[in-house]
C-alpha cells in the first residue's frame, strides 16, 4: 500500500518535471530512452523503491563520460 503510493507520487513528480522544468533546458541525454521516460517505466515496473534505485542508478549514468546509446529498463 505504501509502496504503491510512493509510486504514485513518484510519477506525479516526473510529470511535473517535464512540465515544469524540461522545457526550459536544452536536451542533453544521451540515452534512449531518456532519463524520466526510464524513471517512469522503471517506477512502473519495479515500484516506487526497486523502480526508484534503478532511476537513481541511470541518472548517476547519465554524464559526459558515458557512451549512451540504447538502455531500456530491465
Amino acid at each position: 500500500m505504501i509502496s504503491r503510493i510512493l509510486t504514485i507520487f513518484g510519477l506525479f513528480a516526473i510529470k511535473v518535471y517535464r512540465t515544469a522544468v524540461s522545457p526550459y533546458i536544452a536536451p542533453a541525454c544521451k540515452h534512449t530512452p531518456s532519463c524520466s521516460q526510464y524513471a517512469e517505466e522503471a517506477l512502473k515496473k519495479y515500484g516506487f523503491f526497486k523502480g526508484g534505485l534503478k532511476a537513481f542508478w541511470r541518472l548517476l549514468r547519465c554524464n559526459p563520460f558515458s557512451a549512451g546509446g540504447y538502455d531500456p529498463v530491465r
